[in-house]
């Protein structure tokens, strides 16, 4: 069995004194891609945001064996635990390629950095093409592209990936699913939160599925799409 990346204990979180997270436990191993499931409001980001440590929370949270439930966000993201937000967030006035390298921020091999932009390039073509053009001018797949690149350019050891498929055409989620598969292929584990259940358990290993803040169902994502209630609930079967 692989090494466990991201541990969450009991973890309990929220906004102003009012909970949201109720004692989730979840797991990540090195090399997986794990779903986490649910519909708008489940908690889903509220879980991201408390891994990045922008939320404050209670319980515990191991990266790689260490707790870092007591850091920063600016500590967590240089021990390799990056997010990629929900809505992109780029910086609309700088170009692509500016906004990649706001990615590498932190990053003290400056000579390796051709490499990243080659590797996100090879990846996101589309970015080449405009990396001079400004962010806030590409579509909306092509701002996704960009705000997964941005993250891969900080060399994450695991992505944090919100809602990646939303308020895209179908086909453009299909090439960042591939895109999914071929960095996991590189060693880069993945935590991918998601509404769109076909889109995450079709590159997913596990999968959690999330309801009203708790943790409601676990396992393999060939075993919860044959649950009657996932597909009820979340697959319109």
């Amino acid at each position: 069995m692989n090494e466990t990346v991201l541990s969450i204990r009991k973890l309990t979180a929220g906004y102003g004194g009012a909970p949201v997270l109720f004692d989730v436990d979840l797991e990540v191993r090195a090399g997986e891609i794990v779903a986490l499931v649910g519909s708008n409001g489940a908690g889903k980001t509220t879980l991201l945001r408390a891994v990045s440590r922008v939320l404050r929370a209670e319980g515990g949270i191991a990266f790689n064996g260490e707790d870092i439930l007591p850091l920063p966000p600016e500590k967590v993201f240089s021990r390799g635990l990056v997010q990629v937000p929900e809505g992109r967030q780029l910086f609309g006035a700088m170009t692509v390629e500016e906004n990649l390298r706001m990615g590498a921020f932190r990053r003290t091999d400056k000579r390796t950095l051709k490499e990243s932009f080659e590797h996100v390039y090879g990846l996101f073509p589309i970015l080449e093409e405009r990396r001079r053009g400004l962010a806030g001018n590409l579509s909306g797949g092509e701002q996704q592209m960009c705000a997964m690149g941005r993250a891969l350019m900080a060399e994450p050891k695991l992505l944090l990936i919100d809602e990646m498929s939303l308020g895209l055409a179908p086909v453009i989620v299909d090439q960042l699913l591939d895109v999914l598969t071929d960095i996991r292929s590189r060693g880069v584990t993945v935590l991918l939160v998601e509404q769109d259940v076909f889109a995450a358990f079709s590159v997913a290993d596990r999968g959690y599925v999330m309801e009203t803040g708790r943790i409601t169902r676990e396992g393999p994502v060939s075993e919860l799409g044959d649950d009657p209630a996932v597909r009820e609930a979340y697959l319109g079967a």
